[in-house]
């Protein structure tokens, strides 16, 4: 055994040289890394994403929550689903994202569908302009309360959209769409 490893010790493999090795992994790792990076641009492309819709609704006071705690929150929030007549109104949480270039008419939109008085369906939009900002997203608020909310009746679906201008950039949509 001992002559086995005697003769594997011999057979060492050289390398031509260590610095041209070197030089050339680099080169390759470099090539690789630009090569990647050019398949994930987008070349200027405006992309955006709609990352997470929440509907919440607002008490007679126009709270969402009663403390801070997320825990809390939902279970208001279920208190308030079981408990019409202590409702306000509702209003849509969205966070939002854009990549790129985009032109200054970026508008983010909801849209409802609810059943009013009997069968009859209703919808309704509500809009809001907005401007790209940070690289984490954004959130905006869309609010319906009052008498609007009082006169549309129960929402049983929604949609929310960002556009810019008539281009249809990003969409979330409730399980009812």
């Amino acid at each position: 055994m001992n002559a086995a490893l005697a003769s594997l010790r011999r057979k060492d493999i050289e390398l031509a040289s260590s610095r041209a090795y070197l030089l050339t992994m680099r080169h390759a790792l470099l090539a690789g890394f630009l090569f990647c990076f050019a398949l994930t641009s987008n070349a200027g492309a405006a992309t955006a994403r709609i990352m997470k819709v929440l509907p919440h609704f607002l008490d007679l006071e126009g709270r969402h929550s009663v403390s801070p705690s997320l825990y809390d929150r939902d279970a208001y929030q279920a208190f308030l689903r079981d408990h019409p007549e202590k409702r306000s109104g509702i209003r849509f949480d969205i966070h939002w994202l854009t990549r790129g270039e985009q032109s200054p008419a970026l508008k983010l939109r909801v849209e409802l569908r609810g059943i009013a008085e009997g069968n009859s369906l209703k919808q309704l939009v509500l809009e809001e302009p907005v401007r790209p900002a940070g690289w984490f997203g954004h959130w905006t608020n869309l609010t319906l309360k009052g008498e609007g909310y009082k006169n549309f009746g129960e929402i049983t679906a929604w949609r929310a959209t960002l556009w810019d201008g008539s281009q249809l950039l990003a969409e979330q949509k409730s399980f009812l769409w």
